[in-house]
């Protein structure tokens, strides 16, 4: 086996990312992109052509946003061609020439698989480190982007020797445990709650159907009074109410994306997310999302109502414990929970007295090996 050359330590794996189609977030910046130089073009067309005027800020933005565009669908393949990963003894490595970001393998509190959904069998490799909550709270993570077998990875970092069901998926997670792990308890959130941080996106999504609807509002007249007045010849008119129309559909197209995101995605994310206790992991699937947590970075539990004045539901909050660094308390946890990121959170559960007894006879065992 090579060793690193900055560490000196064995290299046991190493890898770099594959290729794979342009991710959601890239191809909705690109139609957007070229949806606003579009829409920008048959204004600057029509104003220069009718009134006359300057319409140099006009074409500047178009050729801004055709540029976004083009460089949107160009970057990540440029970036990413250069990216290389190690598993060494202590550390796991992120390298793209004198670039080098590291984190040690016995700090990793948690790691979260994201499988890329147009290319199976590949995704991303999350590794977070526990930090400190409230005033010091901060995000400490490793990213392996676009990686073979992620959880197969993930497996590596914890030390141990990847199982053959591993690398798929589209496989539940009961099938692709380590072996001799055996499933303790199961459950699923019975609801998707409204926190703050979806009626903020609500409330975001309602001021931009307001917006959309300002603005049929005030077009449809002033197309009506030019038509009536015969200010614009025959293919300028069209062309002005073909950009008009584009504007609308691209407010309402960002009002209804954002609705999605605030109303109905919770939901659905919701109905497709399982949490597993084994005896020796937490694990969480939320849709393309998993999540893996040793038990032996509990070192408490914390359980809250899901929802104020009731306690049918009940949220359990994980404490993590880690090489000089506690976090997830109830200084920072509560809080953090709403932000939509995948936490070691079981959220609105219905037996929450059964896993807070199990995962808290693990945390009491380990307090009685600590004091042996």
């Amino acid at each position: 086996m090579s060793r690193d050359s900055l560490f000196g330590e064995t290299i046991h794996w190493s890898g770099s990312p594959s290729a794979v189609p342009l991710s959601t977030a890239v191809r909705t910046v690109m139609a957007m992109s070229a949806a606003l130089a579009l829409i920008a073009l048959g204004f600057a067309t029509v104003l220069s052509t009718a009134l006359h005027v300057s319409v140099s800020g006009l074409i500047f933005f178009a050729a801004w946003c055709s540029a976004l565009g083009l460089f949107s669908s160009r970057w990540p393949g440029f970036w990413w061609s250069r990216v290389q990963y190690a598993i060494t003894d202590r550390h796991v490595i992120w390298r793209r020439g004198p670039i080098r970001r590291t984190i040690d393998r016995d700090s990793v509190s948690y790691a979260v698989v994201r499988w890329n959904p147009r290319a199976p069998g590949i995704g991303d490799l999350v590794l977070v480190r526990a930090v400190p909550t409230g005033a010091l709270r901060r995000t400490l993570s490793l990213t392996l982007s676009n990686v073979v077998a992620p959880d197969r990875v993930g497996a590596i970092v914890r030390g141990l020797t990847p199982g053959a069901s591993l690398g798929d998926g589209d496989r539940p997670l009961p099938q692709r445990l380590d072996e001799g792990e055996r499933v303790l308890w199961s459950g699923t959130p019975a609801l998707a709650p409204w926190t703050v941080h979806r009626l903020a996106t609500a409330a975001v999504a309602l001021g931009v159907a307001l917006a959309a609807a300002r603005l049929v509002a005030r077009a449809v007249p002033t197309l009506r009074r030019v038509a009536h007045i015969h200010a614009l010849p025959g293919w300028s008119f069209t062309l002005f109410v073909v950009a008009t129309a584009m504007a609308f559909v691209f407010v309402a197209g960002v009002a209804g994306w954002v609705g999605y995101a605030a109303c109905v995605r919770p939901g659905r994310l919701a109905r497709a997310t399982r949490y597993l206790v084994t005896n020796r992991r937490v694990l969480i699937r939320r849709g393309r999302e998993e999540l893996s947590l040793d038990r032996h970075r509990i070192v408490d539990v914390i359980s809250a109502p899901t929802r104020p004045g009731a306690t049918a539901l009940v949220d359990l909050f994980l404490i993590l414990d880690g090489p000089h660094a506690r976090a997830f308390a109830s200084s920072g946890a509560f809080r953090h929970a709403q932000t939509g990121s995948l936490l070691p959170v079981l959220l609105a559960i219905e037996d929450a007295e059964t896993v807070g007894a199990i995962l808290r006879r693990n945390v009491e065992a380990d307090g009685l090996a600590t004091a042996a």
